[in-house]
């Protein structure tokens, strides 16, 4: 009786555990989004987006060198290049998909942003997410979530967002990681766990955005942090610094929590829940994950499928444009860990440029 009211007791302060009894796995290949190809990738160069300053400023300084009206007018231009139509409104429409059964008044979006140390999401960017879904969706602004469930613990004090739509939520790190779920292979040869933000566990987001900086980082994770490693702050970050790293970073970026409900016989997405990638490079850096950026790069790119979007960027932007080094073997495994190889990838493999 005395080791049964301890155990209870022990329960009683452990992160919640929900783990779901069948667990689909995705098949190589398989779309993630019904109108945008998986290996799709555009960006765009552009000085308008900032005022030249120096590229090491802390976040506070960089807002005021933004030039938001030229940041949301490049994002219209990538998400028409996404879809492939000259109307905006139609390629955000054509972006987001509504849930099965669901009105977009009660959608839920969550969006990812990445808060460790000093470089962190730019407003325009975060503010132009947040209209769309808003002005163009119709989605209530009390029903966006911005977080990041491992460094958030400071996003409203630290990056006070302006000009969100008035109740859009900055919910820190939202309970952080403390939800228990399954994650695929390659980690554990699929039969480990970890922990993830309990929303996405239990399926109460509808959409995630995963907005991401451009910066470098260890070796085994290419030597570059982005849209993939982001969801450190959406999964439990320490199995991604022990034995198999790159296993459990390719591993959580193949769960339903992040691509969406699958079907159990086919690994179809039944329906996308990560809609769309965004690189938010207006200043990026050669090293990382700390310290303030090393370049003032004026660059964006957008995708739907997180590994293409970070193979690219990797690839065309870190090391062809900027020079920076590369661990290609690991940024391979971000096609071929998910059935694609260098020669599938659109136009040769060149960055789409809009």
């Amino acid at each position: 009786m005395k080791n049964l009211a301890l155990a209870g007791a022990a329960a009683a302060v452990l992160p919640t555990i929900w783990v779901p009894k069948t667990r689909a796995a995705w098949f190589p290949k398989t779309s993630v989004h019904p109108h945008v190809d998986n290996l799709r990738v555009v960006a765009i160069t552009d000085p308008a987006m900032t005022t030249p300053d120096t590229p090491g400023i802390s976040w506070a300084r960089q807002e005021d060198l933004v030039n938001r009206k030229a940041v949301w007018e490049d994002m219209d231009r990538l998400a028409c290049g996404l879809v492939q139509t000259d109307k905006p409104e139609e390629a955000w429409k054509g972006l987001f998909i509504k849930p099965p059964r669901k009105p977009w008044s009660d959608t839920v979006l969550a969006i990812k942003t990445n808060h460790i140390s000093q470089q962190h999401t730019r407003s325009a960017v975060m503010s132009k997410v947040c209209h769309v879904a808003v002005d163009i969706l119709g989605v209530k602004a009390g029903n966006i979530h911005i977080y990041d469930a491992c460094h958030g613990s400071s996003i409203s004090k630290e990056t006070p967002f302006r000009g969100l739509p008035e109740g859009t939520r900055i919910e820190n790190t939202w309970g952080g990681s403390n939800t228990s779920t399954s994650i695929p292979h390659p980690w554990e040869n699929g039969n480990g766990e970890s922990g993830c933000v309990e929303h996405l566990v239990k399926g109460t987001v509808d959409i995630l955005v995963n907005i991401a900086l451009c910066k470098g980082h260890s070796p085994q994770f290419g030597g570059f942090t982005m849209t993939m490693k982001n969801h450190f702050g959406t999964f439990d970050p320490g199995p991604g610094h022990r034995q198999g790293s790159l296993d459990y970073l390719l591993a959580i970026n193949r769960t339903p929590e992040i691509l969406g409900t699958m079907d159990p016989h086919t690994g179809k997405v039944q329906y996308p829940r990560q809609q769309l990638c965004i690189i938010d490079g207006l200043w990026a850096s050669k090293h990382g994950p700390s310290g303030n950026p090393s370049h003032q790069a004026n660059f964006m790119a957008m995708g739907v499928f997180s590994p293409a979007v970070d193979y690219l960027i990797a690839s065309r932007f870190r090391a062809e444009r900027m020079g920076w080094k590369v661990n290609m073997n690991a940024a391979r495994r971000m096609l071929t860990d998910f059935g694609y190889s260098e020669g599938d990838l659109p136009q040769g493999g060149k960055l789409i440029e809009i």
